[in-house]
Parts: C-alpha cells; structure tokens; sequence
C-alpha cells in the first residue's frame, strides 16, 4: 500500500521562510550596529583626547611650546586632498596639548589596526562579539590578514570613499566638506548594503575578500562546507567528484582577486608582458623627446651667445655707436632673455650715467620681468653693503652709491607693478625697498598700489614706508577659490614695513611672523586667519580692520588704534596692549590671556565669551563693554572703570577689583552736555555674577553688586 502523498500548500511554504527573512533581518541590524560601534570606539579614541587638549590649550597657566612637526605633517597631508587652508609657520601650544593632540593621531592608527589583527585571526573584533557576529572565509575559518586588508581596506574604504572623492572634487560640490561627507556615508552604506548573487546579496567588500558575515550564535551554514549532499549528482557520481564540482561552483559563485590570478596564470603573464613592453616603449620615444629637447636648447644657447658677443661689442664705450644705436643694443639685448644677458644688464644699470640709457635699460630688464629679480635682488644686497661701507656723512661717493640703489629699486618697483599678480615664486628675502632709517639714507619710497602680489618672498625685506594701498598679498590658486589648500600667500615674515600703508589691502592668511609694521595703517585691511606671531605693532591705526582668528600671540599693539576692528576669535596670548584705543571693537571669543591693556581704552568693546584669565586691565576704560560669560579668573582691574559693563555670566574668581568704578558717577547739573543714562536700564549689569572669590572690594562697590543682584557672602 503506497503512502500518501502530502503537499504543502503556498501559504505553508511561505511561512516556513519567514523565520529565515527575520533571522537574516536581525543580522544586517547586528552588522550595522557591530560596524557602527567600531566607528565609534576610532573616532572616540582621537576626540577625548583631541578635546583635552583643546581645553588644555585654553589654560593660561600652562608654558607653551611650538607645536609637534609630526602634527604639522599630518595637517598639511589632510588638508591638501580637501582643499582645507592650512596653518603656516610658528604655532604655540600648552606643553599637555602637544602631548594629548599626539595621542589623538596616534591612537586611532593603533586601535584600528588591533580590531584588523582579530579580525584577522579570530573574525571578530570587540564590537563584533558584542553582537555575535563573525567573519569567515569559504572554509569557515577566520580569514587572515591578506583577506582582511583586502576587505576593510580596499572594499569598505578606499572604493568608496574614492568614488565619492572623485564625484565631489570634479562637480560643483568642490570644495564642501558637508556634500564630501555626505557622498562618503552615501557611498559607504551603498557598499554595505552590498550586491545581489548566487548566494544572496553580499556586501562588496566580502565578495573582494571572499567572505561571508554570519550569525555568531548559530553553527557555520552548511552552504559554506564542502560537503557531500551538496556535491551529488543525479547521474550517481561518486563522492570525490562531487566534492570536486562543489568547489569548482564555489569559486565560481565567490570569487576574489587572488582567486582569478591563481586560476588565470597565462592571463596575468600577457599582462605583465604587455604592461612591460609598454612602459619600454614610453622609455624610448620619452628618451628621443628629450635627446631631441636637448639639441634645441644648445642650438638656441648658442645662437644667443653669439648675439650677445655683438651687442656687447655695440656696448663698449670705444665701439663708435651712436647712442640710438646703444638703446637698439639694450632692447635686443633684453629680448635674450637668458642668465649672460640680464646679468649685463643688471650691472650695466649700475655702472651706467647716461639718463636715456638708463631709461632704456630699465625698460629692457622690465621686459625680461620676473625672470631678472634674482640678479636685481643680488646687486641690491651689493649696493647695500657698499652704502653701509661708506658711513652715513653726506659725502660725494654716498651720493653716487645711493644713486645706483635707487636705480635698482626704482626698476624692482616696475617689474612688480607691471607684472602684478604673475609673481609667484620670485624672491625678495632680505632686499632693500624702503627707508633705512638713516637720515638722509635714500629718497625712494616704493609706490605698490592696488596691485596683486600673492606668492612674493618678502621675508626680511626692508620696505619701510612703502605703498601697499588695495593690494592684494594673496591668491586663490589654480582651483579658483578662495580659502583651500592651493591658495598663493606672500610671505611677509620678520619685514620691516614701519610707516607703511596697507589701507585696505588683502593679507588674509599671509605669513607675518615678527613682522614690524609699527606706525603703520592698516586701516579696513582684511587681516583674517592672519599669523602675526611676536609681531610689533606699536601705535599702528587699524581702524575697522578684519583681524577674526588672527594669531596675534606675544605681539606688540602698544598705542595702536583699534577702534571698530573685528577681533573675535583671535588669539592675542601675552600681547602688550597698553594705551590701546579699542573703542567698539569686536573681541568676541578671543583668546586674551596673560594679555596687558593697562590705560587702554576699551569702552564699548564686545568681550562677551572672552578668555581674559590673568590679563592686566588695570586703568583700563570699559565703560559700557560687553564682558557677558567672559573668563575674568585672576584679572587685574585695578582702577578700571565698568561703569555701564555688562558682566552677567562672567567668572571673576580671583579678579582684583581695588579702585575700580563698577556704577557711573552722577550726572553734573552744571554740565548739559554730558548726560548719564537711566539707572534703571543698566541694573543687571552685575545680576547673577558671583563676587564670592573676587578680591579687593570696598563697601562701596559691595552696596552696588548686593543691589543690583550680584552674589557676594556679605549681601543681605
């Protein structure tokens, strides 16, 4: 009696899958949070200590130390790809902060290579056996470090994240960092969600490496096992066979790179071949370009040689030429445009008298341009020398030297005026420009006006009373925006511009360091991200100057004017601001520590969220300032006037106030013109501050603060 038959209905079948469905669910959820955890422990491991160290950094008491060259590296080797701008020169830190800021670059590098090492070796990292998921190879077994630095490395990684490089450098996203990271997610969880095959859908990266993710908590699926179920045929082959076919199908179901090097050895030995011959074949035509290069080159060197021997014997004062003919000589000559050639020319505009020559030959080198600075540079540091050699007295051989600087200088002064904004690159260290300082020294002051001189080497150049007026000292670079990596900075660096003016000129980001620019007007100038590191600005006028996060630390600002100038965020660490008129000035979040104002005049400023801890205000006008939730720990306002000052929220643990006017005196009747505000409308000024730490109250400003709200132990 035959058994019957049961079928299962489609309703059936269907539920027998759903445990599946939600068990292969439950999976990807622990995959994404297994993966998400590991992002987390990286990234949390560089930004604890990467906070620390920023908090550290913001201590005044704390010695400073130029920062880590392993940490400018790295800076610069980030910012190039993204187009960030980057810090140049001198950086100061506090000591803990170059430690901690270390650690934050180095411990993410050392915790990602531990969780490849057990991924490697056991197919699990700490997030992973907290979600009980598990990496294995075709075998079942973890799947050593080859297949994992192919999998995170290349698969989860460097594919996606280079597709979404490549989408948001060559389109109009560049240069957002917010798009680039939001292609990158997009892309990294387009990888994960992974590609459709015979065996389901699998992420990119495993389908490189030849691994599979699977659930901890269950036994290896018997679809990864070389088994013998799976190997049978219908036509009753044997065990070995099946075994057989089973692995050819599943190398052809999974394969990896490895794999199809391996299967395909004459494949990859064409290829090696053809990529060799190739590359013998670029050597030789490269090699018969330059062979061919270089013939031009000497051919051309010496045909100028030749021309250049007959116009210097044109040139000789014995030759018979006429002095039409001499001009004729000088222009050709310039047009060489070749080192023999614009050297002549150089020393031929010191040597010669003749006024119409002269002319000439700084007509001739200004059309040789940027390419006849080197030896321009070179005599002038000569003729200097030989200025200084003589003394200062006013002698007839002083008067002849200073004669042929000015000559120098003044034909310097054209190349750069003609050829404005082509100057990147040309070297003016150490060149004298301007006034010595000497009386009666030099007559030539150097006119640059609205002129585009991003990429010039100014660093120690003396320019002492030069004209920068509108000029631009920086460039966007080729990428054609402002603020990346490329852009083209000068460098003005321990220059002398003492009574220079730079009234609204561009010097955004530009190396200053040690700069002196004393006396100077800088006034509307965009000074922004600007490095005046030890800077001497001493009684220079910036009125309305754009200074936000300028490095401004241990410069000199005595006497300047900085009335309506924008300081916030800047960092003026131990800056010397006696006497300074800061009227209205913007020092929001600027970092003013160890800073002396003492005299200033800082009525009106906004201070608000300031880092003033150990700052000397002592006789400093504040009268109507800003200073809500500003860092007052252990500042001196000895004799401060706040009459009017707005310090709700501010710290002043420690702040000395001996002497210091914290109400405004009463209103004269005498005096019509002067007129106290309402003391109703400035009656919060103090409310909600705590006066428990300050040190040197009198009863006086204790009635004021018990009054209008402070906190203070002695209030009623």
């Amino acid at each position: 009696m035959t058994s019957p038959i049961v079928r299962r209905s489609s309703n059936q079948s269907g539920q027998s899958k759903e445990p599946e469905r939600a068990s292969s669910m439950l999976l990807a959820s622990r995959r994404f949070a297994a993966w998400a955890a590991e992002i987390t422990l990286v990234v949390a491991s560089g930004l604890i200590p990467f906070s620390i160290g920023v908090y550290a950094n913001s201590r005044s008491d704390l010695n400073r130390v130029p920062l880590n060259p392993v940490l400018v590296v790295t800076e610069r080797a980030i910012a190039r790809p993204l187009a960030l701008p980057v810090s140049y020169g001198i950086r100061n830190v506090a000591w803990p902060t170059n430690i901690l800021w270390t650690i934050a670059l180095l411990a993410p590098v050392t915790l990602s290579w531990w969780q490849l090492y057990l991924l490697a070796k056991t197919g699990r990292t700490i997030p992973k056996r907290w979600f009980k998921v598990r990496v294995v190879n075709e075998q079942g077994k973890p799947p050593g470090l080859g297949a994992v630095v192919i999998r995170e490395g290349v698969g989860r990684w460097t594919v996606p994240i280079s597709i979404a490089y490549l989408l948001w450098r060559y389109s109009f996203a560049f240069p957002n960092l917010g798009l680039f990271t939001f292609l990158c997610l997009l892309m990294i969880v387009g990888e994960g969600i992974g590609l459709p095959s015979r065996r389901g859908r699998r992420a990119l990266h495993d389908q490189l490496a030849g691994t599979y993710t699977i659930d901890a908590t269950r036994p290896i699926p018997s679809s990864l096992l070389a088994n013998n179920r799976q190997a049978q045929s219908a036509d009753g082959n044997d065990q070995a066979e099946g075994q057989e076919e089973l692995a050819a199908t599943e190398t052809t179901q999974s394969p990896n790179l490895w794999r199809r090097i391996q299967q395909n050895p004459n494949l990859t030995l064409f290829g090696v071949g053809l990529t060799s011959m190739t590359a013998v074949l670029a050597t030789l035509i490269g090699t018969q370009v330059y062979i061919q290069i270089q013939q031009s080159q000497r051919a051309t060197k010496q045909i100028n040689s030749q021309q250049f021997l007959e116009l210097v014997k044109q040139l000789t004062p014995n030759s018979g030429a006429t002095n039409e003919q001499r001009q004729s000589a000088i222009l050709a000559m310039g047009g060489l445009n070749d080192p023999q050639s614009i050297k002549f020319l150089a020393d031929l505009l010191v040597s010669e008298t003749n006024p119409s020559l002269l002319d000439t030959i700084q007509q001739s080198l200004t059309t040789v341009g940027p390419q006849a600075i080197p030896e321009l540079k070179n005599k002038n540091q000569f003729l200097v020398s030989e200025l200084e050699s003589v003394g200062s007295a006013a002698t007839k051989e002083r008067e002849l030297r200073q004669g042929r600087l000015q000559r120098n200088q003044r034909t310097i002064n054209k190349i750069l005026s003609v050829y404005s904004g082509k100057m990147e690159g040309v070297d003016l260290t150490s060149t004298q420009l301007g006034q010595s300082g000497t009386p009666g020294s030099s007559f030539f002051n150097l006119v640059l006006d609205n002129l585009d001189l991003s990429g010039v080497k100014f660093k120690s150049a003396n320019l002492n009373q030069a004209s920068f007026k509108g000029s631009r000292f920086r460039g966007v670079g080729e990428d054609g925006r402002w603020d990346t990596y490329d852009d083209v900075m000068a460098d003005l660096s321990q220059a002398q511009l003492q009574q220079a003016n730079l009234t609204d000129a561009n010097l955004s980001r530009v190396l200053m360091n040690r700069i002196d620019l004393s006396r100077a007007t800088l006034n509307r100038a965009n000074l922004s991200n600007a490095r005046l590191y030890d800077a001497k600005l001493n009684s220079t006028q910036l009125v309305g100057a754009d200074l936000r996060n300028a490095v401004l630390e241990r410069a000199s600002l005595t006497g300047a004017d900085l009335g309506d100038a924008k300081l916030n965020e800047a960092n003026l660490y131990a800056a010397r601001l006696g006497r300074v008129t800061a009227i209205g000035t913007q020092l929001s979040f600027a970092n003013l520590t160890n800073t002396d104002w003492q005299g200033a005049d800082l009525s009106g400023a906004y201070l608000d969220r300031a880092n003033l801890s150990n700052a000397n205000l002592s006789a400093t006008r504040l009268a109507g300032a800003v200073l809500r939730s500003a860092q007052m720990e252990n500042v001196n306002l000895q004799n401060a006037d706040l009459s009017l000052a707005d310090l709700r929220g501010a710290n002043v643990a420690g702040a000395d106030f001996k002497g210091a006017i914290l109400a405004p005196s009463k209103e004269d009747p005498a005096d019509q013109f002067v007129k106290t505000p309402d003391l109703g409308s400035v009656s919060a000024v103090v409310q909600g501050v705590d006066f428990s730490k300050a040190k040197n109250l009198d009863s006086k400003q204790l009635a004021y603060i018990c009054t209008q709200g402070g906190i203070h132990p002695r209030c009623p």
